[in-house]
Protein backbone atom coordinates (compact mmCIF):
# COMPACT_ATOMS: atom_id res chain seq x y z
CA UNK A 1 0.00 0.00 0.00
CA UNK A 2 1.57 2.83 -1.02
CA UNK A 3 1.66 6.15 1.69
CA UNK A 4 -1.61 7.99 -0.15
CA UNK A 5 -3.50 4.80 0.26
CA UNK A 6 -2.73 4.59 3.77
CA UNK A 7 -3.48 7.65 4.56
CA UNK A 8 -6.86 7.69 2.95
CA UNK A 9 -7.89 4.77 4.82
CA UNK A 10 -6.80 5.93 7.84
CA UNK A 11 -8.69 9.06 7.92
CA UNK A 12 -11.61 6.53 6.86
CA UNK A 13 -11.21 5.25 9.73
CA UNK A 14 -10.72 8.63 11.86
CA UNK A 15 -13.82 9.94 10.31
CA UNK A 16 -15.70 6.46 10.73
CA UNK A 17 -15.00 6.54 14.91
CA UNK A 18 -16.07 10.60 14.92
CA UNK A 19 -19.45 9.34 13.19
CA UNK A 20 -20.08 6.86 16.31
CA UNK A 21 -21.76 8.31 19.05
CA UNK A 22 -21.84 6.79 22.29
CA UNK A 23 -25.20 5.32 23.89
CA UNK A 24 -27.63 7.61 25.32
CA UNK A 25 -27.75 7.85 29.23
CA UNK A 26 -30.29 5.99 30.37
CA UNK A 27 -32.79 5.09 33.11
CA UNK A 28 -31.83 3.07 36.11
CA UNK A 29 -34.54 0.34 34.69
CA UNK A 30 -32.84 0.92 30.76
CA UNK A 31 -29.72 0.38 32.23
CA UNK A 32 -30.32 -2.96 34.63
CA UNK A 33 -32.19 -4.08 31.25
CA UNK A 34 -29.11 -3.64 29.46
CA UNK A 35 -26.92 -4.88 32.05
CA UNK A 36 -26.25 -8.57 31.41
CA UNK A 37 -25.67 -9.58 34.75
CA UNK A 38 -28.62 -7.60 35.87
CA UNK A 39 -31.08 -10.18 33.99
CA UNK A 40 -33.06 -11.64 37.11
CA UNK A 41 -32.95 -8.04 38.65
CA UNK A 42 -35.00 -7.17 35.52
CA UNK A 43 -37.18 -10.03 35.52
CA UNK A 44 -38.14 -9.28 39.48
CA UNK A 45 -38.58 -5.34 38.47
CA UNK A 46 -40.75 -6.36 35.91
CA UNK A 47 -43.24 -8.72 38.16
CA UNK A 48 -43.46 -6.22 40.71
CA UNK A 49 -44.56 -3.44 38.78
CA UNK A 50 -41.44 -1.04 39.34
CA UNK A 51 -40.48 -0.52 36.00
CA UNK A 52 -42.26 3.25 35.66
CA UNK A 53 -40.99 4.07 39.47
CA UNK A 54 -37.11 3.28 38.32
CA UNK A 55 -37.62 4.92 35.01
CA UNK A 56 -39.19 8.67 36.94
CA UNK A 57 -36.83 11.11 37.75
CA UNK A 58 -35.10 10.16 41.05
CA UNK A 59 -32.82 10.48 42.12
CA UNK A 60 -31.95 6.97 43.19
CA UNK A 61 -29.12 4.72 44.49
CA UNK A 62 -29.69 1.21 43.36
CA UNK A 63 -27.72 -1.63 45.33
CA UNK A 64 -28.76 -4.07 42.85
CA UNK A 65 -28.07 -7.92 43.17
CA UNK A 66 -26.27 -10.20 40.56
CA UNK A 67 -27.58 -12.93 38.82
CA UNK A 68 -25.14 -15.00 40.88
CA UNK A 69 -26.89 -12.85 44.30
CA UNK A 70 -30.12 -14.44 43.06
CA UNK A 71 -28.61 -18.01 42.23
CA UNK A 72 -27.82 -17.78 46.15
CA UNK A 73 -31.70 -17.50 46.95
CA UNK A 74 -33.24 -21.41 47.19
CA UNK A 75 -34.70 -22.26 43.78
CA UNK A 76 -38.33 -22.50 45.81
CA UNK A 77 -37.82 -19.31 47.44
CA UNK A 78 -36.66 -17.23 44.52
CA UNK A 79 -40.16 -18.42 42.73
CA UNK A 80 -42.01 -17.98 45.59
CA UNK A 81 -40.81 -14.38 45.47
CA UNK A 82 -41.12 -13.22 41.71
CA UNK A 83 -45.08 -14.95 42.34
CA UNK A 84 -46.11 -12.59 45.61
CA UNK A 85 -45.66 -9.12 44.30
CA UNK A 86 -46.30 -7.46 47.83
CA UNK A 87 -43.01 -9.53 49.03
CA UNK A 88 -41.02 -8.68 45.70
CA UNK A 89 -41.86 -5.10 45.68
CA UNK A 90 -40.55 -5.13 49.74
CA UNK A 91 -37.31 -6.99 48.83
CA UNK A 92 -36.61 -4.55 45.84
CA UNK A 93 -37.43 -1.37 47.48
CA UNK A 94 -35.23 -2.67 50.43
CA UNK A 95 -32.14 -2.34 47.57
CA UNK A 96 -32.86 1.43 47.11
CA UNK A 97 -31.40 4.62 48.72
CA UNK A 98 -32.79 8.06 47.75
CA UNK A 99 -30.91 10.12 46.12
CA UNK A 100 -27.41 9.80 43.82
CA UNK A 101 -24.71 8.49 46.25
CA UNK A 102 -21.66 7.59 44.01
CA UNK A 103 -18.96 4.87 45.73
CA UNK A 104 -16.27 7.51 46.69
CA UNK A 105 -18.91 9.15 48.65
CA UNK A 106 -20.79 6.66 51.11
CA UNK A 107 -19.54 6.55 54.55
CA UNK A 108 -19.89 4.56 57.31
CA UNK A 109 -23.83 5.10 57.89
CA UNK A 110 -27.29 3.99 58.27
CA UNK A 111 -29.42 5.40 55.99
CA UNK A 112 -33.07 4.48 55.03
CA UNK A 113 -34.59 2.87 51.82
CA UNK A 114 -37.06 3.43 50.07
CA UNK A 115 -39.47 0.73 51.95
CA UNK A 116 -38.66 2.35 55.32
CA UNK A 117 -36.13 0.33 56.39
CA UNK A 118 -32.89 1.36 57.96
CA UNK A 119 -29.81 -0.32 56.13
CA UNK A 120 -25.98 -0.03 56.50
CA UNK A 121 -23.61 0.86 54.56
CA UNK A 122 -19.97 0.55 55.28
CA UNK A 123 -16.99 2.16 53.44
CA UNK A 124 -13.32 0.54 53.75
CA UNK A 125 -10.55 1.90 51.78
CA UNK A 126 -12.24 0.92 47.79
CA UNK A 127 -14.48 -1.84 49.46
CA UNK A 128 -18.66 -0.75 49.61
CA UNK A 129 -21.11 -2.67 51.67
CA UNK A 130 -24.65 -2.69 51.73
CA UNK A 131 -26.12 -4.51 54.77
CA UNK A 132 -24.07 -7.69 54.56
CA UNK A 133 -23.64 -7.46 50.41
CA UNK A 134 -20.34 -6.06 48.73
CA UNK A 135 -20.19 -3.87 45.98
CA UNK A 136 -18.64 -5.64 43.37
CA UNK A 137 -18.99 -3.08 40.31
CA UNK A 138 -19.54 0.53 41.39
CA UNK A 139 -20.67 3.60 39.74
CA UNK A 140 -23.42 2.50 36.55
CA UNK A 141 -24.49 6.11 36.26
CA UNK A 142 -27.85 6.36 34.81
CA UNK A 143 -30.10 9.22 33.86
CA UNK A 144 -31.98 9.29 37.68
CA UNK A 145 -29.29 7.91 39.70
CA UNK A 146 -26.56 5.19 40.08
CA UNK A 147 -26.52 1.70 40.27
CA UNK A 148 -24.11 -0.34 42.36
CA UNK A 149 -23.61 -3.93 41.87
CA UNK A 150 -24.06 -6.38 44.82
CA UNK A 151 -23.23 -9.79 45.66
CA UNK A 152 -26.05 -10.89 47.55
CA UNK A 153 -29.96 -10.52 48.16
CA UNK A 154 -30.45 -8.71 51.37
CA UNK A 155 -34.08 -9.70 52.59
CA UNK A 156 -35.75 -6.79 54.80
CA UNK A 157 -36.20 -7.13 58.48
CA UNK A 158 -40.19 -8.32 59.21
CA UNK A 159 -42.44 -5.95 59.84
CA UNK A 160 -42.93 -5.22 63.25
CA UNK A 161 -46.15 -5.71 65.04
Amino acid sequence: MNRRNLLLAVSALALAACASTPPAPTTIAETAQRTPELSTLTRAIGAADLQATLAGPGPFTVFAPSDAAFAKLPKERLDALLANKEQLRAVLTYHVVPGKVMAADVKNSRVKTVNGADVNLSKSGDLVGFEDALVIKANVDATNGVIHIIDTVMLPPAPRR
